[in-house]
């Protein structure tokens, strides 16, 4: 949401459609009928629109003009707006704030911001939902990565932030909210396809790469493959080794 990312808006909905379908089990943390709801870093809009299926009153929020642009072209009836989720005017209060797989993409020192948005966004009482990368994320392919990076002479800077339950928790109570639910768990997710986890890494993984020479990047990328296919390719499938944090809060209303 906050890092300057061009998204490849159709390869994204092409090949990582699994990120929304995931995101749909974080319904089920929503109590009520029939609420407003923000999705928060809505990317494509997947979600936002099976949340208005739901029966919910939705509207997604996104930093990527691109992800927005196909947001729009396949669901021409649900709103859309640009915006940074840690610099953002709402336009109302919302009954929720619901956010998947993005909170991890914001920078650690704007993340309390970001939980300050998202509290002026709520009515008092209101509920946030969400779900990012937990500790141990992909530890297995940013290791990789950091052994290639190193074995080139750079250093790898790890461009997310995965936090333990503990970690957010206080973060959630200091910009006002009750988390009355959390949960970290392992989640190995399939990749598509023979290149799975080339083609993920080439999606997700950009920020530690800017400024390289195309052949340094590509021997890079090609390395790390090798060297995770004994851990991670298995009966023909590429997996990405994935720890999930999930949870709810409640704005306090003192």
């Amino acid at each position: 949401m906050t890092m300057n990312i061009q998204w490849n808006a159709k390869g994204y909905t092409q090949n990582f459609s699994f990120v929304h379908q995931y995101g749909s089990d974080l319904f089920s943390l929503i109590e009520g009928q029939g609420l407003s709801v923000l999705d928060l870093g809505c990317g494509n809009g997947a979600l936002t629109h099976q949340l208005r299926q739901a029966g919910f009153d939705a509207e997604g929020l996104d930093a990527s003009p691109e992800l927005l642009e196909t947001a729009r072209e396949l669901w021409p009836d649900v709103p859309f707006r640009l915006g940074d989720a840690a610099d953002f005017q709402a336009g109302r209060h919302y009954d929720v704030v619901f956010s998947n797989a993005v909170l991890h993409w914001i920078d650690p020192d704007r993340q309390d911001a970001m939980l300050r948005c998202v509290n002026r966004a709520l009515k008092p009482g209101g509920q946030f939902i969400f779900e990012l990368g937990g500790y141990g994320n992909n530890a297995l392919i940013h290791g990789a990565l950091e052994g290639a990076f190193t074995q080139q002479g750079r250093t790898y800077r790890m461009p997310f932030y995965f936090p333990s339950i503990g970690q957010y928790a206080a973060r959630l109570e200091g910009a006002g909210f009750k988390a009355t639910y959390a949960t970290l768990f392992d989640r190995p997710t399939p990749l598509n396809g023979d290149d799975g986890l080339y083609d993920w890494l080439r999606m997700f993984i950009k920020t530690p790469f800017q400024g390289m020479d195309s052949a340094e990047e590509e021997a890079i990328l090609r390395e790390v493959v090798e060297a995770l296919r004994p851990a991670l390719y298995r009966d023909g499938v590429w997996y990405s080794d994935y720890v999930r944090l999930r949870c709810r809060a409640v704005k306090e209303t003192v």
